[in-house]
């Protein structure tokens, strides 16, 4: 479980395409201290270190995560989003992100204003039913508040500290985000689902 608070902006130092996987080394600081089997995530996508190398680790990606989410684009130089798993006394200065990624976003237009960029993301095909404006929604791990909905478009609102601190920054219209939704809208669903099934 993650905050969607992005610690630090990490380097991507290697991705090895596999038949159905690819393995990937990706370096920052806030790796040291990991041990084998920590979760982190990256670009809103939660891997699991399989090695620890100082301030680098590798991890597996499998195909269903490869086809869900934008890890599969990764090259050599690429900065990511690096954020370690929450704990008991971590600060919950964002929402609940599980690194789940539900599908990808497309940002289809960025508008830089003189404190903050807007930015309007397109989400993919079923996932806009779970967005409600002034909820919170994961877009690349970064945890944000959704200021407007419209159909499969939602906008958001980018700081100054987001666009200095995260991989928003660097992003421009017709670029892949990993979404993650409020896991919480998908529980309320389910149950609401199955009570109308009983009844």
């Amino acid at each position: 479980m993650f905050t969607g608070i992005v610690e630090e902006l990490g380097t991507v130092e290697m991705f090895d395409e596999l038949v159905d996987s690819a393995r990937v080394r990706v370096r920052g600081a806030i790796v040291s201290g990991s041990s084998v089997g920590d979760s982190i995530c990256v670009n809103g996508v939660c891997l699991t270190a399989e090695t620890v190398d100082g301030d680098a680790f590798t991890a597996d990606v499998m195909r269903e995560t490869l086809l869900r989410s934008t890890l599969g684009a990764l090259r050599p130089g690429d900065h990511v989003n690096l954020e370690r798993a929450a704990t008991l006394t971590t600060r919950l200065g964002g929402h609940l992100v599980q690194g789940h990624v539900d599908g990808i976003a497309r940002v289809v237009r960025r508008e830089p204003g003189e404190a903050w960029d807007l930015v309007t993301v397109e989400l993919p095909n079923g996932v806009s039913r779970y967005v409600v404006e002034k909820g919170s929604i994961a877009l690349d791990g970064v945890s944000l508040t959704v200021a407007s909905v419209a159909r499969d478009t939602i906008t958001v609102s980018l700081i100054p500290e987001t666009l200095r601190r995260t991989t928003w920054g660097q992003r421009r219209v017709g670029d892949g985000l990993n979404v993650e939704v409020d896991v919480l809208a998908k529980y309320v669903e389910r149950l609401l689902a199955t009570k109308l099934e009983q009844t």
